[in-house]
């Protein structure tokens, strides 16, 4: 395959149900100047069959399959270490994005001059019968902000690799996050634009889901990854927690 723009980095295990609309929802973007790197996790439904499928359709779409199960972090990874693209966009195997959100994304870094951005969303049910309110997030957060801040979505998130370097998922229980704290924490700026352009999907009974497991794993991002004291885990646990809340008091 050709160099592309934009790599588009999605795990899949026991996405069968979801994750031709996913890939669809990438087809459809007026930018086409991408591929997309889908990472399957040795999962026992029919995932495999499905991205298939849309690989043999479409050259810019192509199934990596994993041998063992190791879990979003190692199955993203891979697809970072393949990837080709100058920018990296992580597209999640339920989640759904806008038809503008790549041209809207590229357009708001480059002005921006920006090295991390992420975007305004709306969840949807697992049907998708149901749309939430549109999620609004921050100009710009630094590391201290984010650290208090439920803002950034995985879905929503691109990477300019040519102001970062290379990077990969951390080894960590909130791989995702403890990306992010990273690259700010080496002096770059995440740039928000307050645009809806993501349906993010709450599945039923998903663990990424479950705002518990979530909270664990800050927490252990906080302690463990970043090696904050307990006072400051604190502080910064307290106004995440309520963040929270108030993102997702209303559906």
């Amino acid at each position: 395959m050709n160099k592309a723009l934009v790599s588009i980095v999605t795990p899949a295990y026991r996405a069968a149900e979801f994750v031709g609309d996913t890939i669809k929802s990438a087809q459809c973007q007026d930018h086409s100047d991408w591929e997309m790197l889908v990472v399957d996790d040795c999962s026992p439904d029919e995932t495999c069959a499905r991205v298939d499928a849309f690989a043999a359709a479409d050259p810019r779409v192509r199934l990596i399959r994993q041998t063992a199960n190791a879990g979003p972090a190692v199955a993203r990874n891979v697809a970072l270490e393949q990837a080709k693209g100058r920018y990296m966009a992580f597209l999640d195997s339920d989640d759904l994005w806008l038809p503008g959100k790549l041209t809207a994304q590229l357009e708001f870094m480059q002005e921006r001059q920006a090295a991390v951005s992420y975007t305004g969303f709306r969840r949807i049910t697992q049907d998708a019968s149901r749309v939430g309110r549109l999620i609004s997030v921050p100009r710009t957060l630094t590391y201290g902000r984010l650290l208090c801040n439920t803002a950034i979505v995985t879905s929503t998130v691109m990477i300019d690799c040519a102001k970062t370097g290379p990077f990969s998922m951390p080894d960590a229980p909130y791989d995702d996050y403890a990306l992010w704290l990273s690259l700010l924490r080496s002096g770059h700026v995440a740039h928000g634009l307050n645009r809806d352009l993501l349906r993010y999907r709450v599945v039923t009974n998903s663990v990424s889901r479950s705002k518990r497991i979530s909270a664990v794993r800050v927490w252990q991002t906080y302690r463990r990854i970043e090696s904050l004291g307990l006072l400051k885990s604190s502080w910064s646990f307290a106004n995440y927690a309520v963040r929270g809340w108030l993102k997702y008091r209303v559906f």
